[in-house]
């Protein structure tokens, strides 16, 4: 674990120098310990912060280490640095892979049981409640919409409220992808004029699978080869879902996310690095 934990550290660093980002020199910690601490969290410790903070202080990895409330203060002081570093990450992996298939699916992350959603005090809002159609139920929390290289590594990620339908997700995730690349998913995507508009703008071609009353049709090969994918997709995000704890503990909705943020960003660490 050691071992693993200065990695995660050195690449965090890293990527902090190469987007020019300066700490500030009276600081006890640095944003790179602070942001090493969440993901290692997330990637040893399920989450729980406090295991994580009295794990690396006693390790003498993170000697400085700030108390539990002034350590939230600064992670939510730098959650879009956070968001940067991992689209950065993304865009390092997708410089480095010689595949140009790319996957897109969501996930649902529920923050309470579905007849506690009265009582919820994170966010009160009816698009929260979305549904799942593969259990057949109700959940109230947030979709992730997650985009991975073929070998199921995340690049691209944005959260949407639990009702947002899937096919919103193509206009709010990046989608900055490699010329000539194809981004497999399934029907719930469809949508003619960004399918168009991705070929047409950045060569990006947009696999999508039709439904019998669609209204582009594919030859039965290329049918095949959807269908074929979409069955691997389902096994890369079965894979991924299932690494991520039944429950997020947090205070606020902004700490949900965050905490949600830093699982994403050590699962792809872990699978890049591995």
């Amino acid at each position: 674990m050691l071992n693993e934990i200065i990695t995660v550290y050195a690449i965090i660093d890293d990527l902090l120098k190469a987007i020019g980002h300066n700490d500030d020199c009276r600081r006890d910690m640095s944003d790179a310990e602070i942001i090493t601490t969440a993901v290692c969290a997330a990637m040893f410790f399920n989450g729980n912060q406090t295991k994580a903070c009295s794990y690396l202080k006693d390790q003498s990895l993170i000697p400085n280490m700030l108390e539990k409330s002034r350590l939230n203060r600064r992670l939510h002081g730098i959650s879009m640095l956070i968001n940067d570093l991992f689209h950065q990450m993304g865009m390092i992996l997708k410089e480095l892979s010689d595949c140009t298939e790319y996957l897109l699916d969501s996930f649902p992350v529920q923050m309470c049981d579905n007849i506690r959603i009265f009582n919820v005090k994170l966010i009160k809002s009816k698009e929260y409640r979305g549904y799942i159609a593969s259990k057949k139920r109700y959940f109230y929390g947030v979709r992730v919409q997650l985009l991975t290289t073929k070998n199921g590594i995340p690049v691209e990620f944005v959260f949407l409220p639990g009702s947002a339908s899937d096919v919103r997700a193509l206009n709010a995730l990046p989608l900055n992808l490699p010329t000539g690349s194809e981004v497999y998913c399934d029907s719930a995507y469809t949508d003619y004029t960004v399918e168009d508009d991705l070929e047409q703008t950045s060569q990006i071609s947009l696999k999508v699978m039709r439904k019998k009353n669609s209204k582009h049709q594919d030859q039965p090969w290329n049918q095949y080869i959807k269908q074929h994918t979409r069955h691997y997709i389902e096994t890369v995000f079965s894979s991924i879902t299932c690494v991520f704890p039944k429950s997020i503990h947090a205070v606020t909705y902004e700490g949900f996310l965050l905490k949600l943020q830093a699982f994403i960003f050590s699962f792809t660490l872990q699978q890049a690095f591995r």
